[in-house]
């Protein structure tokens, strides 16, 4: 069943994350697909991750296919024009791969190459209204295709907006992603099951599935610097002490993650794990969840 078929059969679906790494070695690649296929519905591939540059997604997208895990193509707004979007686009279906996450992607300034010009032509909306032009047979101009795609667009929200203004914007945002054809979507990480549970109370009448976005911690000082950095990221003081406390933090990190998803799990369709370099890690946390 793919994740499109899941999702629409009411299904609560498992994503993950996989993050290519910067070189031609796939190895690594190859071993996490392996070790997540039957575990997940699908695994997201990060396209220039904190706008450091790596492999491509799309060609990562294809080798963790053919090992025969589904992928989500990740697509940032930020590196092309409207030009080159389309075209991989049109290139990632050629290649069987039809989950797309419409992003508008961090700043080049935050990563490895700063001097790096940003593109910007048009953002995470745009694109997804982009991805619905292309479903109907046309370009953003209008020009007919010869042979259209079925893509299944999802989109990000933010449930953890600190203000009530900015939590206004995320909703009002996600509703324009929906109207542009958003068909999933998936979340930042959430730490406070009171703050999710608002959230999807907001939101109950968009009838879209949810996935909910939960990142292991790995130490106390990740939580205080997520909480410092991450926009609508916010990690309880007990979550951190309890980190900072323990002496097998790999083991604490999987039970909090497990514990979570446990929480969490009826309040949406589905979780997305974004397990940050812990991608071996993420069966550990299926299996603590009882997923």
């Amino acid at each position: 069943m793919s994740l499109q078929e899941s999702l629409e059969a009411g299904k609560f679906v498992v994503t993950s994350e996989i993050g290519p790494l910067k070189g031609t070695d796939t190895t690594e690649i190859k071993e996490v697909a392996e070790l997540l296929s039957g575990r997940v519905d699908a695994a997201n591939v990060t396209d220039q991750q904190s706008s450091v540059m790596r492999l491509g997604s799309l060609a990562t997208c294809y080798l963790i296919k053919e090992d025969g895990l589904e992928p989500v193509f990740q697509v940032t707004c930020r590196d092309r024009n409207r030009i080159a979007l389309q075209s991989d686009l049109l290139s990632a279906y050629v290649l069987g791969i039809e989950n797309v996450l419409a992003i508008t992607g961090d700043l080049p300034s935050l990563g490895d190459h700063p001097q790096a010009k940003p593109v910007y032509d048009i953002d995470s909306v745009q694109l997804l209204w982009v991805m619905k032009k292309l479903n109907e047979g046309y370009d953003v101009v209008g020009n007919e295709l010869q042979g259209k795609p079925n893509l299944f667009p999802g989109a990000v929200v933010n449930p953890g907006a600190d203000t009530e203004a900015s939590f206004e914007l995320q909703l009002i945002k996600m509703e324009k992603k929906i109207e542009a054809g958003a068909r999933f979507f998936q979340t930042q990480a959430i730490y406070n099951v009171d703050i999710f549970a608002e959230f999807m109370k907001r939101v109950e009448g968009f009838n879209v599935p949810i996935l909910v976005g939960i990142i292991p911690l790995k130490s106390a000082g990740m939580a205080k610097y997520m909480n410092k950095n991450v926009a609508g990221v916010s990690v309880p003081q007990e979550l951190i002490d309890q980190m900072a406390q323990t002496e097998d933090k790999v083991k604490t990190g999987i039970e909090i993650a497990a514990k979570l998803i446990k929480e969490l799990k009826d309040m949406c369709q589905g979780v997305h794990i974004m397990p940050i370099g812990w991608e071996k890690k993420v069966p550990a946390i299926l299996d603590a969840a009882g997923l």
